[in-house]
């Protein structure tokens, strides 16, 4: 049986789905790679929340799981929505990369604590927050598109520099541009950074689905990202909404730190807590609901009004 693999045609999205692609064939199973654009992809001019931040790079995708065009499908886990539509799971997710945020320029010089000006480019406004929060300094410029391309812009005289994840460029083999790699404690990544995820249809032959979680699933960073996304689910955070969470190992036990961060870095709240790995879902839900007695549900009502 031919498994055919979903995936965005991004260079960064197909090296993921030929890292896919070789984890399956090497479990013995033939595979075929599918190309599909979405949403995401193809309205480059303006920001992720005003396309509508649900689905944007999934939608397309999903709909060829459900009428079988497709068997799985390749994502990066951190552009996967907290609440899958009814039908669809994620089935596994690859060993996580290094999950820091980090600063990209063809100037060695232009580190966030270098205390210079300069116009950095970014899409995320998790990271626009952040900076404006601890970098008022700083000049933000919004740039969006594949990694290739906000290269090229900042190439281009755009933006001096980039915030990007760790995990795109080093795949991407950009490494020698990277400047300066950014502390978890301040820049917390999106859930899911750094991680491939697989998506399928319940109505996947659960041999297959078995298959193809044995020859991709990484049960330790699984752990990880149930964590992360049962907090994210519980706050009902989207792609676009300045919430962060990143779930860690320490020694048998999993410790998450969640937080929510004003648009304009006004207000930062955090929580944290650790467990065994059997309660890692009860212990992500529970680290939003400290948030929430915080008062995160009424700033996340205001910064989805402010979107």
């Amino acid at each position: 049986m031919k498994v055919r693999i979903g995936t965005r045609g991004s260079k960064l999205a197909l090296w993921q789905a030929y890292f896919v692609q070789d984890a399956l064939q090497k479990g013995g199973l033939e595979t075929e790679i599918v190309k599909i654009e979405t949403k995401g992809d193809k309205i480059l001019d303006v920001s992720i929340h005003k396309i509508g931040s649900k689905g944007v790079f999934t939608e397309e995708i999903e709909e060829q799981l459900n009428d079988g065009r497709i068997d799985i499908a390749v994502h990066s886990a951190k552009d996967m929505q907290s609440e899958l539509p009814e039908g669809f799971e994620l089935i596994s997710f690859s060993e996580r990369e290094t999950p820091n945020d980090v600063i990209v320029s063809k100037d060695k010089s232009l580190t966030l604590d270098s205390g210079k000006k300069f116009r950095l480019g970014t899409s995320s406004n998790r990271r626009v927050a952040t900076l404006r929060r601890y970098y008022p300094h700083i000049e933000i410029v919004p740039i969006r598109g594949n990694l290739q391309r906000r290269i090229q812009k900042m190439e281009e005289g755009q933006c001096d520099a980039l915030l990007l994840a760790y995990a795109g460029v080093h795949r991407m083999e950009y490494d020698d541009l990277i400047v300066e790699k950014l502390p978890l404690d301040r820049f917390t990544p999106a859930v899911g950074q750094g991680s491939v995820a697989i998506e399928a249809s319940v109505k996947l032959d659960p041999a297959l689905r078995a298959k193809i979680r044995e020859s991709l699933n990484h049960e330790p960073t699984e752990k990880l990202l149930l964590a992360e996304r049962a907090f994210l689910r519980r706050l009902q955070g989207g792609c676009s909404v300045p919430v962060y969470g990143l779930a860690q190992w320490e020694g048998a036990q999993v410790k998450l730190v969640g937080g929510i961060i004003g648009l304009q870095g006004e207000k930062q709240i955090e929580a944290s807590a650790m467990t065994t790995p059997e309660e890692v879902e009860e212990m992500g839900t529970a680290v939003a609901e400290d948030l929430i007695g915080q008062g995160g549900d009424q700033m996340l009502k205001e910064i989805k009004a402010q979107l």
